[in-house]
């Protein structure tokens, strides 16, 4: 190829999620001239669609690696980018005697310095959270997690970069990728390293990746409610749902039993495959959900029978004087046999993507560690940031942007996962 220098970089990078703009911010910060490419003129894939929790401390394996090398960049880019962000911990509410076992089983399995689970009283739980005092029999707070609010900090991190002097290219697909180029629909890029992080849509520029991969697509239901409640919810909330799906606990002896128990007295949630779980916004309102259907290309359509589950089951759970729907949304994301794909494609050609629902969580680390390893680019690594996660018993919230306001102990009560 003969191409102009202004189309010559280090590094270019396909796609703007998570994934992608933490491939762009290791390389920037290393020195190096990268571009992003992106079909869309802005973020609004799975990066924007989801409850903004970084479960960290409830992933295991790389997983747990990945998530807890994202946390220092999170929280880097928070006091940089300017966006909002808290380290909450996550709460977990026990509802039944084999939930609080499934708890305890976990917080032995290891010590307070693998981040232990600090586990929690019923009255303990009712503080930190607006639930009915009668469901409560225990739960846990799981330190070390984050919160952002996932509209705002996707275009926070694109501005900063671009400060940084990312060079962003919105509205430009990339059609082809190979050793030292990208092909894309404004011309062709020439590019030391390639970076492809476009999640489930890797099946339409990689797809011999994707099939080796066993990639297919996992949509979901979410929606934002105005709630009247008595006190704010001072962490994500997890159940008994989210036991037995994230891995840290459902690996544990007791899922399997409090599995076979949630799916035979409530099999109409479990054909939702749900993931019953809150966040709280600053501006109060709660994200509610989620519904997970996997597919190929799952259909656009969105049974009400999920939305009627997620009121209802807020409903049994809150102390809610009403619910008012805000919004309702459809997130889609890449799923896999494994937690992750990453490939080597071509030559200084790296594909990469989380192939179940932790982008969020683990996606800036994967990014830091994975370009590293492959390409063999020395210099910094994950950023140091200030932690105050302590025991848990405190959240602190790190601030940035206009209308916000910095809080310790809760939400500041003026601004999604």
């Amino acid at each position: 190829m003969t191409l102009s220098s202004p189309d010559r970089f280090d590094v270019a990078v396909v796609g703007s999620g998570i994934v992608g703009l933490g491939a762009a911010y290791a390389a920037v910060r290393r020195g190096l001239r990268v571009v992003v490419v992106d079909r869309t003129d802005r973020p609004v894939g799975a990066t924007i669609r989801n409850f903004g929790h970084l479960c960290i401390g409830a992933q295991d394996g790389p997983a747990r690696a990945y998530g807890e090398a994202s946390r220092g960049i999170w929280l880097r880019l928070a006091a940089d980018a300017g966006f909002w962000a808290r380290e909450s911990g996550t709460l977990v509410v026990a509802r039944a005697e084999d939930e609080r076992t499934l708890l305890e089983e976990a917080a032995r399995a290891e010590s307070d310095e693998d981040g232990g689970i600090r586990l929690l009283s019923p009255a303990e739980v009712t503080d930190l959270a607006p639930v009915r005092p009668e469901v409560v029999h225990g739960g846990a707070l799981v330190p070390g997690d984050l919160q952002v609010n996932p509209r705002e900090a996707a275009g926070a991190i694109v501005r900063h970069l671009a400060a940084l002097g990312v060079e962003f290219r919105f509205r430009t697909a990339a059609t082809e990728v190979g050793t030292g180029f990208v092909r894309t629909t404004r011309g062709d890029i020439a590019a030391s390293d390639v970076v492809v992080a476009v999640n489930h849509d890797v099946d339409q520029l990689l797809p011999e990746a994707a099939e080796r991969a066993g990639v297919i697509r996992c949509a979901l239901d979410m929606m934002r409610v105005s709630a009247d409640l008595p006190s704010p919810l001072r962490a994500p909330l997890l159940t008994g749902w989210s036991l037995v799906r994230y891995r840290r606990f459902a690996g544990l002896g007791t899922a399997t039993a409090l599995r076979e128990r949630l799916h035979a007295e409530r099999p109409e949630l479990a054909a939702l495959d749900l993931n019953q779980m809150y966040t709280q916004l600053p501006d109060g309102t709660l994200l509610l959900g989620d519904s997970h259907h996997k597919a190929m290309q799952p259909d656009p359509f969105q049974p009400e029978a999920a939305f009627d589950a997620f009121l209802a089951e807020a409903r049994e759970l809150f102390e809610v004087g009403g619910l008012r729907v805000l919004e309702r949304w459809q997130g889609v994301y890449a799923a896999a046999g494994e937690e992750f794909l990453i490939e080597e494609v071509a030559p200084r050609v790296l594909a990469l993507a989380a192939t179940t629902g932790i982008g969020m969580t683990t996606g800036l680390g994967l990014a830091e560690i994975e370009t590293a390893r492959v390409f063999g680019w020395g210099g910094s690594g994950s950023p140091d940031a200030e932690s105050s996660a302590g025991d848990g018993t405190e959240t602190t919230a790190i601030v940035g942007g206009a209308g916000t306001t910095a809080t310790v102990g809760g939400i500041a009560q003026e601004e999604n996962a």
